[in-house]
């Protein structure tokens, strides 16, 4: 049962009718209401539209970004993801007004936006300089700084937000702690763009006997002369999840049309892997949303989504057999959490990530609707 699509209809529908047009930061317009929830059952599909035809490599390639503590675009322009390219390429005008009005000598011709992302994708110098976005998302999640001297450096040693999330919910997974946060207000005005989704939550629950032996089989009492402690041992043995893990993201700016689907979907696979890689079964996927705005430009885009039928959702599965494991042999023996989240750093350990072994089944989909992005 799709009640995604529904939901997101919905939302885009309250918005239309019942929303405040305001000014905003883009100088583009916007319609927007404030405070809203989706919510999602992981057990009724994997939560990626089907009214309009979603960039899914996009998806996966942005939250390995993430994952790695990338704060430069030149990994995503390498795998065709340029959602933030508008970002870097802002920045770069303002250093070549600069230049144009300082130097003596004659400045080169400006890059179009186009020229500007390939010279990023081929020349290791032009991303190192252009690239970076400050400390964004990335940085935040695996290597929030605090305490910087009197030179502006950081003393105190990063924390790694993900790799203490992984060990809290392996070794307290009732905590009311299991937090992500990206809003570090000490280097906010570092950051091209302050986040968006600003941090997210995750919450634990053990699993029912029939909730797990569903996953074995779809009748709990199937007749194979198993009483429920034989079953339950065998569960055990055999290494079945105990627990269910749920994720809820805050959100405090919403582009309702062209970025939402986006993030519903990259934190859907997020709880997706942060769940295999503790062994846990993903539960609800919670979105908790605060500015939720159209573009007053996406408002014939909109209209015509509506007029659309969901398809049913899509599934995810993804391929563990050669996550690195507690005996050090991939393959072999329980996942080894922290090693899978530290092995994001390795540029080959993501290309394998997302080639080979995030595998997005049965999606059936409308057409693309395309909508001008404001940054």
């Amino acid at each position: 049962m799709n009640n995604l699509d529904k939901q997101y209809k919905q939302l885009l529908s309250d918005v239309m009718q019942f929303g405040s047009d305001k000014a905003d930061r883009t100088g583009t317009g916007t319609r927007s209401i404030f405070g809203y929830t989706i919510r999602h059952n992981m057990k009724d599909g994997f939560p990626l539209l089907t009214t309009k035809k979603m960039y899914w490599k996009g998806i996966m390639t942005e939250l390995v970004w993430f994952l790695r503590g990338d704060t430069n675009i030149k990994f995503l322009v390498e795998n065709d993801c340029h959602i933030w390219n508008g970002d870097a390429y802002k920045n770069y005008e303002k250093w070549y007004e600069h230049m144009s009005q300082t130097t003596p000598f004659e400045v080169p011709r400006k890059f179009t936006m186009e020229e500007f992302a390939k010279s990023i994708k081929l020349d290791d110098w032009h991303a190192k300089q252009f690239g970076e976005l400050g400390p964004v998302y990335g940085k935040q999640w695996r290597k929030w700084s605090s305490y910087p001297n009197k030179y502006g450096e950081y003393e105190s040693n990063p924390t790694d937000q993900i790799a203490n999330l992984i060990n809290d919910l392996k070794t307290n997974p009732d905590s009311r702690r299991l937090m992500v946060n990206a809003w570090n207000v000490g280097e906010l005005d570092q950051m091209v763009l302050p986040p968006c989704h600003y941090g997210f939550q995750v919450y634990t629950r053990e699993l029912t006997f029939e909730e797990r032996y569903s996953l074995f089989s779809k009748n709990p009492y199937d007749g194979n002369g198993r009483g429920m402690i034989d079953t339950l041992n065998y569960l055990d043995d055999k290494g079945y999840p105990t627990r269910a893990i749920s994720l809820m993201w805050n959100q405090r700016s919403v582009d309702t049309f062209l970025g939402l689907p986006f993030n519903i979907a990259s934190y859907g696979l997020l709880l997706e892997i942060i769940a295999k890689a503790v062994g846990m079964v993903p539960d609800q996927l919670i979105g908790s949303l605060g500015d939720v705005h159209i573009y007053r430009n996406h408002f014939d885009q909109v209209n015509e989504l509506l007029t659309r039928e969901p398809y049913e959702l899509p599934n995810l599965n993804i391929n563990t057999e050669w996550w690195p494991t507690e005996s050090g042999e991939c393959g072999v023996g329980p996942i080894d959490a922290q090693a899978v989240f530290n092995g994001f750093s390795d540029i080959s350990f993501c290309k394998c990530l997302l080639e080979e072994d995030i595998q997005l089944g049965n999606y059936k989909s409308h057409p693309a609707i395309k909508a001008p992005l404001s940054n």
